[in-house]
């Protein structure tokens, strides 16, 4: 039976090409097949020395941080190609990281090519820091203090703390306290809980709390690396001020780090009860210009990708494309700029020019592999049914761990007659993904052909 795609705009494009920052997290945490024993029972909180109750280990806060942070990452257009760049915030990372309750940890510094205004860590200190807020900062104290902040929610251990609450609310209301020591179906109930448990707790926001905790931590930190704290209050002025003026630009970066007033003034009051001669600490400002020079000579077409983007997440697809083709026009071998125009054209039914600014993201950066799921949707698009298939197996090897593209395939699969399997692809992909349309869809398929009741 030939396949007919489903329509870009509701299945392929908008949540699922890459599929989204909050997506990626939700399909890459845990899963029923790789739970482990989460059971650590109290420990010491790093930072408080308080004990508390802690049901995720640090083992498993640095497995779910390794298999969570590459599909993120990519999802963000990988790492930045500027070498210098990424050993600069390597280096202004690890100085502050040595400094921390929780030194040991394998921390990463990631400067990311997404053009939006956002950082973020995984529990175990995998940072991302994306373009288009480098851009918005003016000295490298200030860039300690976000630093210190994303420091802050790992050593305090908020992700870990709040899928520890997530596990004994769902052990509560599910009534499956007792499968701890169960075995059989109690005990598979109760790891297939626990994974959907994780994966919430990673993309939960964090409290005022937490920031609170995040922001008090930020401040220490940069100042035991020998930092001026004034970049602290500088950066939740620019924060504030971002909020006020473009409020789209961080709406991503308020859902999950909630900015107020309060955390502007408390970072005043702070500040004003160090020693003078702690506040007259460098700022550097010259240091992370020169280090951030080639950045901001790509300004220009970077907020023309932002703006972009921002009418790609309203719908409005022909000024999305107006904006990229500015930034193309600026930036012609920027592999952010040519994916965002990529799925545009998706998004606007072309499919064939799709498949063209996808290739030639490939080519600027073959070592990243969002660009082999996008060409993959664009020749599903064209009915190219085989060089789809072999683009999403490419993009798993080099990948591995995204149920999307094993769905992908199945649909790849189905397009070449090939039932069999695709049959087994949808299965796969039901095993780890049983709620949505394409959980929806592949079970159908399944029952359709006869190889469930």
């Amino acid at each position: 039976m030939a396949l007919t795609p489903v329509p870009y705009r509701g299945f392929f494009l908008m949540n699922d090409i890459p599929i989204s920052r909050r997506s990626f997290l939700a399909l890459t945490a845990l899963t029923a097949s790789t739970a482990a024993p989460f059971f650590a029972g109290c420990a010491s909180n790093p930072v408080t020395g308080k004990r508390q109750l802690m049901l995720v280990s640090e083992a498993e806060e640095k497995r779910l941080d390794a298999e969570s942070s590459p599909h993120q990452f990519s999802a963000d257009y990988g790492m930045v190609q500027d070498e210098g760049l990424r050993r600069y915030l390597a280096g202004v990372g690890s100085s502050i990281a040595s400094r921390t309750h929780r030194p040991s940890l394998p921390y990463r510094f990631v400067p990311l090519n997404a053009v939006y205004v956002n950082a973020y860590t995984f529990p175990a200190g995998s940072v991302g820091i994306t373009r288009g807020i480098l851009l918005k900062m003016t000295s490298e104290s200030s860039l300690s203090a976000l630093i210190g902040h994303e420091l802050g929610h790992v050593n305090a251990r908020h992700t870990a703390q709040a899928m520890s609450k997530n596990i004994l609310t769902s052990l509560a209301v599910s009534g499956l306290a007792s499968a701890a020591s169960g075995v059989g179906d109690t005990a598979e109930s109760l790891a297939a809980g626990l994974g959907q448990v994780a994966a919430g707790a990673l993309l939960a926001r964090y409290s005022r709390d937490n920031e609170r905790e995040a922001d008090a931590l930020a401040l220490t930190y940069m100042v035991k690396t020998g930092y001026a704290p004034g970049g602290h209050t500088d950066l939740m002025d620019m924060l504030r001020s971002l909020s006020n003026s473009n409020p789209s630009a961080i709406e991503l970066m308020f859902a999950t780090h909630p900015m107020s007033e309060e955390r502007y003034q408390a970072s005043i009051r702070s500040i004003s009860k160090l020693p003078e001669n702690v506040r007259k600490f460098p700022i550097y400002r010259e240091r992370y210009m020169d280090n951030t020079n080639k950045l901001r000579g790509m300004r220009s077409a970077i907020e023309q990708m932002e703006k972009g983007e921002q009418m790609l997440s309203l719908g409005k697809y022909a000024e999305a494309r107006t904006f990229l083709q500015q930034a193309l026009k600026e930036a012609p071998d920027d592999y952010a700029g040519l994916l965002l125009m990529a799925k545009c054209q998706l998004a606007l039914e072309n499919p064939a020019e799709a498949k063209k600014f996808a290739a030639r993201a490939a080519s600027v950066y073959p070592s990243e592999p969002q660009s082999r799921h996008v060409q993959g949707i664009s020749e599903l698009g064209l009915k190219r049914f085989d060089d789809a298939y072999n683009l999403f197996k490419k993009y798993a090897e080099t990948l591995p761990g995204n149920p999307n593209t094993i769905f992908y395939q199945g649909l790849s699969a189905e397009g070449m007659n090939n039932r069999k399997l695709a049959s087994g692809h949808y299965y796969e992909y039901l095993k780890e993904v049983n709620q949505g349309e394409k959980a929806k869809y592949a079970y159908g398929r399944l029952k359709e052909w006869g190889y469930v009741q």
